[in-house]
């Protein structure tokens, strides 16, 4: 069969291009006259900004201008609604600075070595306040960050809690967790390259998960039409939530390259990267779960905390989608959720992969396994027990989920077989009675996440064939190394019925997509694939309908054969090629009222009726070094399952990257803040992340339950590793210990946690 169906394992398109160094990234395009704008950042976490003396900057060589917010008449980014709109976050600050890392100047120059000197000479007069850098001491405070809205608790919501809640539970266990702050550290730090037009538009590159929304965040600013500003995304290092946020340096360089009629470039530092992208997760729960004398849960109370940084942004809204997925997997009959948002003088907190689901799994998957502990019943065992099971669905939880499709226990068993647990089990008591000082540790973590969620819910694209039978398809996601150039070439080659080379995918370009919504909540393939699919058919049935007439055939007996040509079913040699399509669809004869004109190309725009759930169980395997404290990851299983399989390799390699993230949170990462609020984590030597060192080879496995919410059957698999992993490998550390009295231990799971946990315990 010539070229590509759904479900074949072929090479990514993409990656002789990106592996030989031939990627294209915004770093690389050339401009010519370019400037260069660097920000100056506040180094005081918190103050009254009086003045900012630009004078001795100005001076130096090849600068062009040295501004600060007078200079500017921008409105500032509008923080995420609940907020109050009372905390927006100024384009460069003003009267006050809340955080290390903040911009309080920009310096605009000839070349990047001038720029960085006069940065250096800028000189901001700020009055120090009393800073919160926790959100203990956030609510605490007298000196608030925003003194107009009289609270640093920019939003709450929730249950109010039943006295009589636990009540019919034989078993209550309390708990409290800190799902600590992380850094999304992509490969390639944030950037822009603005270039003014002619006619007063500018084209935009930005490296961005969303290039709609940074077109539509620089056109509101600058005060322009949308079709004004052109969004152009080219080949990006990675994103992982922190790229769908708009930066003031983004828009700041739009509005400089139209002052000055000039190209300008702004890429920013791994210190200012770490200091200045949103950070992730910085969750407080308190949890409480009741259950019966046999294992059943009776009900979940969690009460969440959320640090949001120093200006609301996406992170208020962390804790809703907290609390729709604390179910789990687990048919749970009652749960209480109340959250805050709490502002601190910290950096912006923002979607971190997995964005929320993670949060929530963690929570559940912990408080389960402690349950167990307290119950003295086998990890594995009190999760089937509380299984959701496949003849539930749909099953609408308690917090209002609406899971699609799943069957929980298969995957748990497959995991459990390829992990060979009962072996482990069995070497885990041989260590503890030997009085090994490496024990053994098994963590189990099962998850059911939500993926394309109707926040975002629709996407669209365009498929047409060219005069020489290729295929050009548009798309308004984009891909930063998710491999959206082979599995969209998959998509539409499975239709046309050519080889997936023979199709060339387009994203990332505002000019020639309609409109789009982006790559982030593992949407992609089934919302961005579904409408290629989509707009695929069309054209397919438009040929259909040429074949028919030009062959004196019925449309209803016009088929696709493999060899990619189009001709009357049975009859093969009717077979017309695409090329001879197209010049068919030129014919007057051959056009009706209903077509756009000559040509094969058709647009569509694809919504799903609800979102999807992903799900599955990871099994972790760790020792740990009784005399150090120090965690090794031996084994780590996974068994994942996102509907239908496109393509094995492009979702292995998610999942490689997600286990890798899941571990990194588990046993490495974690931004830190000294008690004044200055940060402590400003580069990859005090901020650790996982290398092929610290990893094993991972062993995976996939079932496969397809949603019936699209035609393919697809679920999202971006961001599911990275929720499943991290609470198997903290249950897996802390099962190690637990015969030493250890409940619980926050993440990461350093060496130095651990020793004093143990030694605490003891």
């Amino acid at each position: 069969m010539a070229g590509s169906i759904l479900g074949n394992n072929v090479r990514r398109i993409e990656d002789p291009r990106l592996i030989t160094g031939h990627g294209r990234y915004i770093d690389d395009l050339d401009a010519d006259n370019v400037l260069h704008l660097r920000a100056v950042r506040s180094q005081i976490p918190h103050g009254v900004l009086n003045s900012v003396d630009t004078d001795d900057a100005s001076q130096v060589p090849g600068v062009v201008a040295v501004l600060t917010a007078d200079d500017f008449e921008l409105p500032p980014n509008n923080p995420t609604r609940p907020a109050p709109r009372e905390t927006a976050r100024p384009l460069v600050a003003s009267g006050r600075v809340r955080f290390v890392g903040e911009v309080v100047a920009v310096i605009v120059a000839e070349d990047p070595v001038a720029a960085a000197d006069a940065a250096d000479l800028v000189w901001a007069d700020i009055d120090p306040l009393e800073a919160s850098p926790t959100i203990e001491r956030a609510l605490e405070a007298t000196e608030l960050l925003f003194p107009e809205i009289g609270t640093n608790i920019v939003h709450e919501e929730g249950d109010e809690p039943d006295p009589e809640f636990f009540a019919d539970a034989d078993v209550v266990v309390e708990a409290k967790f800190y799902n600590q702050r992380l850094a999304a550290v992509p490969l390639e730090t944030s950037n822009a390259l603005i270039f003014p037009e002619s006619d007063g538009s500018v084209t935009a590159w930005v490296s961005s998960q969303n290039v709609f929304g940074q077109r539509n965040a620089i056109a509101r600013a600058l005060g322009m039409e949308r079709d004004e500003v052109r969004g152009r995304v080219t080949d990006m290092g990675g994103g992982f939530g922190a790229k769908f946020y708009s930066y003031p340096e983004q828009i700041l360089a739009a509005e400089l390259a139209r002052r000055f009629n000039r190209p300008v470039r702004w890429s920013e530092s791994r210190t200012e990267n770490l200091v200045g992208m949103t950070h992730g997760r910085a969750q407080h729960q308190h949890v409480t779960i009741g259950a019966k004398s046999d294992g059943s849960i009776t009900g979940l109370r969690v009460h969440v905390d959320q640090e949001v940084g120093a200006y609301p942004t996406f992170g208020v809204f962390i804790p809703v989608w907290t609390r729709l997925m604390t179910s789990g997997v687990y048919k749970i009959p009652k749960i209480e959720f109340y959250y805050r948002d709490v502002v601190t003088n910290t950096t912006q907190v923002h979607a971190y992969r997995g964005a929320a689901r993670p949060e929530a799994t963690a929570l559940v998957e912990r408080i389960l396994d402690m349950l167990a502990m307290e119950m003295e019943i086998e990890p594995a065992e009190i999760r089937r027990h509380n299984f959701i099971q496949p003849e539930d669905f749909p099953y609408k939880t308690p917090v209002g989920a609406n899971y699609d499709s799943g069957d929980y226990e298969k995957a748990l068993d497959m995991a459990l077989a390829m992990a060979d647990y009962e072996a482990l089990r069995a070497e885990q008591a041989q260590r503890r009675s030997a009085g090994d000082s490496k024990l053994l540790g098994i963590g189990l973590a099962s998850y059911v996440e939500i993926t394309a969620p109707e926040a975002n819910p629709g996407e669209w694209a365009a498929a047409e064939v060219h005069d020489d039978g290729t295929i050009t398809v548009r798309v308004g996601t984009s891909s930063h190394g998710q491999g959206h150039e082979t599995a969209f070439a998959q998509v539409a080659a499975a239709e046309f019925k050519v080889p997936y080379t023979d199709v060339k995918v387009v994203f990332g370009d505002t000019r020639v997509i309609e409109r789009g919504g982006g790559t982030g909540g593992s949407r992609s393939l089934q919302l961005g694939g579904s409408a290629i699919k989509v707009a695929s058919d069309k054209v397919v049935t438009r040929a259909k309908q040429i074949a028919a007439t030009h062959l004196e055939a019925s449309a209803n007996d016009i088929e696709v054969f493999d060899n990619g040509t189009v001709g009357v079913r049975g009859v093969p040699d009717t077979g017309l090629t695409w090329p001879q399509l197209v010049e068919l669809s030129h014919d007057e004869v051959h056009m009706s009222d209903d077509d756009d004109g000559p040509g094969l190309s058709e647009e569509a725009f694809f919504e799903q009726d609800d979102a999807t759930y992903p799900f599955g169980t990871h099994v972790s395997v760790v020792e740990v070094d009784t005399e150090t404290g120090s965690v090794e990851l031996l084994r780590h299983i996974a068994v994942d399952d996102a509907g239908e399989i496109l393509n094995r390799y492009l979702l292995d390699g998610q999942v490689h990257g997600g286990i890798a993230q899941g571990a990194g949170q588990a046993l490495l990462e974690e931004v830190k803040y000294d008690e004044w609020a200055n940060p402590l984590t400003g580069n990859l030597v005090s901020y650790l992340i996982p290398s092929s060192v610290n990893l094993p080879a991972f062993e995976l496995a996939h079932t496969v339950t397809p949603t019936p919410h699209n035609e393919m059957g697809v679920k999202g698999i971006g961001e599911a590793a990275t929720i499943g992993s991290t609470p198997a490998i903290q249950n897996a550390v802390i099962d190690a210990l637990s015969h030493l009295g250890v409940r619980h231990i926050d993440m990461p799971l350093t060496a130095a946690k651990v020793w004093e946990a143990m030694n605490g315990a003891g």
